[in-house]
């Protein structure tokens, strides 16, 4: 596996990360604050904020950012990290990720009730990824990016499929390859890369062995764990 991917897939698994933006009110000094994102099919972190915070003020001032994310341990040094160095915007379309975003995070629906909260997307430039101890790269956004793929427009479908008509092998899933015995599974999110299930109200992330392109693969690859599992 290539750098590049083992760093998708920690972005991919982690939920939360630290944003760091120029203060607009402190003359460009680093801010950092914590903040929930999730990915695009391209996978491109998109992050929830409202315009009342520190960081959408710095960000609407000053696109430059960065994210980190790391694998949590009792060592931190030794465990995987990386930071998305990139620019941040806001999305002209609000809409196309809402969805997306409220089923890895349906508590924030009630967000739009009481502020003004507006997706913003972070267009990675560059991305320093530390595997381990040593194990240290600077990968560029051409070889981070994901392949092309149709998911992002099948992937609502193979959602409602896995959940109304495979929910057991979901199950199966989260026993297999997370040694957990679930009594509820529900698939909320699927891309290139692997897919999510929450699992009895815990996030667990699912990594293909290599990526899919589209529905037909995906389905392939669904099988074959499902298999798996049987054996």
């Amino acid at each position: 596996m290539t750098n590049a991917a083992e760093a998708r897939r920690l972005l991919r698994k982690r939920r939360f990360g630290m944003l760091a933006t120029l203060s607009k009110k402190f003359g460009g000094h680093p801010f950092g604050s914590i903040t929930p994102y999730v990915l695009d099919h391209d996978a491109r972190p998109v992050i929830l904020i409202s315009t009342l915070a520190e960081h959408t003020k710095n960000i609407d001032n000053d696109n430059r950012v960065s994210l980190l994310v790391n694998e949590p341990g009792t060592n931190v040094q030794a465990e995987a990290r990386l930071t998305v160095l990139g620019n941040c915007a806001r999305m002209q379309d609000q809409e196309q990720v809402k969805t997306r975003y409220l089923r890895y995070f349906p508590n924030a629906s009630g967000y739009f009730d009481t502020h003004d909260f507006f997706f913003y997307r972070i267009q990675p430039m560059v991305i320093r990824y530390i595997g381990g101890f040593g194990e240290i790269h600077w990968i560029p956004e051409k070889d981070f990016a994901c392949p092309e793929n149709k998911l992002a427009a099948q992937e609502q479908s193979i959602l409602a499929h896995m959940n109304q008509d495979h929910a057991q092998n979901l199950r199966d899933y989260c026993r297999r390859y997370q040694d957990r015995n679930v009594k509820n599974a529900e698939m909320i999110g699927i891309d290139c890369d692997g897919f999510d299930v929450r699992a009895d109200g815990e996030l667990l992330r699912f990594d293909f062995e290599t990526p899919v392109l589209d529905a037909l693969q995906a389905r392939a690859a669904l099988v074959k764990m499902a298999k798996e599992c049987k054996a």
